[in-house]
């Protein structure tokens, strides 16, 4: 098969995995608070931001690449590039560095984060630049900027985004010091786990800014009063993000359970209590909570960053159940 010929049935391939990702997101209702988004997930074509991925094979893993001359495999590898699912897309010695989130759970993060035209976005954690493109498609390239603080990645993601025909700007940069350069910002989303809100993020928006970011495996959502004020509250789903890598990175220790039973260490709410409060309660103490208080759902628990100070809650910022996060 000519060069051509493998272009246009990749392309068509392409553009009928894509209308089912879609349709798949559609059903979900990931966008229903904003639908606009749909028409990005509908054009940006994700295959060319995963031109290798990772899958499990045995405990193990391979790649798979869309310029295979074999046809069958040619449609597992677009197919792969459109499930609902993350993709692995960077290793480092057996440690995951980059990936691909769900598009579903993308969607819904871009939904919550109530963008309106003309909106500025840093984007922390550029990936593949796959999110950088559905924010520009909506936006356009001049309000949106996405920093990384991997050269490689940066440099693939800038690749990836040409490739689609996406030109936001791309920085090599810390992000957890944000990008002062292209500040102010109206929204923040983060694509990387954090332990903290970034004190310099808020100095970086406007009043009234959103902070869209995983912390403690659910995801948070600030307003920005300030530049030394900004408090929220979590949304309802569950978030499984790589973490930060800069210098707000929070390295996890053992987890020494004390007496909590099975059920709780199982039980996906109760481990994010323990997430969000690992450096003030004991698993037993957090335990013991989390049964009196009725088994919290997320959205119960909020952070609010005042000053130096940031702190997480349950039900009220000034109420009796309050842990220092900084």
């Amino acid at each position: 098969m000519g060069t051509h010929a493998l272009d246009r049935d990749l392309a068509e391939l392409a553009a009928s995995a894509r209308a089912a990702l879609v349709r798949e997101i559609d059903a979900s209702g990931a966008w229903a608070v904003d639908p606009v988004w749909r028409e990005a997930f509908e054009a940006v074509p994700r295959h060319l931001f995963v031109p290798y991925y990772y899958v499990g094979v045995r405990g193990g893993y391979e790649r798979r690449w869309g310029e295979n001359p074999d046809p069958r495999a040619r449609e597992r590898w677009v197919r792969g590039a459109y499930v609902d699912a993350p993709l692995a897309t960077r290793l480092r010695d057996g440690e995951l560095v980059s990936s691909s989130s769900q598009p579903s759970l993308m969607a819904m993060m871009l939904a919550a984060l109530r963008v309106r035209d003309g909106d500025r976005v840093l984007e922390i954690g550029a990936g593949t630049g796959y999110n950088a493109a559905l924010l520009a498609h909506r936006l356009g390239d001049d309000c949106v900027t996405t920093v990384d603080l991997e050269p490689e990645i940066t440099e693939a993601a800038r690749r990836h985004l040409a490739a689609a025909g996406y030109h936001p700007v791309v920085v090599t940069g810390d992000g957890a010091r944000g990008v002062p350069q292209r500040a102010p910002f109206d929204r923040i989303i983060a694509t990387c786990t954090l332990s903290s809100v970034p004190v310099g993020w808020l100095a970086q928006c406007r009043p009234g800014a959103r902070i869209l970011s995983p912390l403690a495996t659910g995801l948070i959502a600030l307003t920005v009063r300030d530049a030394g004020h900004a408090e929220g509250r979590f949304l309802h789903t569950p978030a499984y993000f790589v973490p930060l890598r800069g210098a707000d990175r929070h390295e996890e220790g053992f987890v020494e359970w004390g007496g909590v039973p099975r059920r709780a260490r199982e039980n996906e709410l109760f481990r994010f209590l323990l997430t969000l409060t690992r450096d003030t309660l004991e698993p037993r103490e957090a335990y013991t909570l989390w049964e009196r208080e009725g088994q919290p759902r997320r959205e119960r628990y909020g952070i609010t960053v005042s000053g130096e100070r940031e702190w997480a809650w349950l039900d009220d910022p000034e109420g009796p159940y309050a842990w220092p996060l900084r």
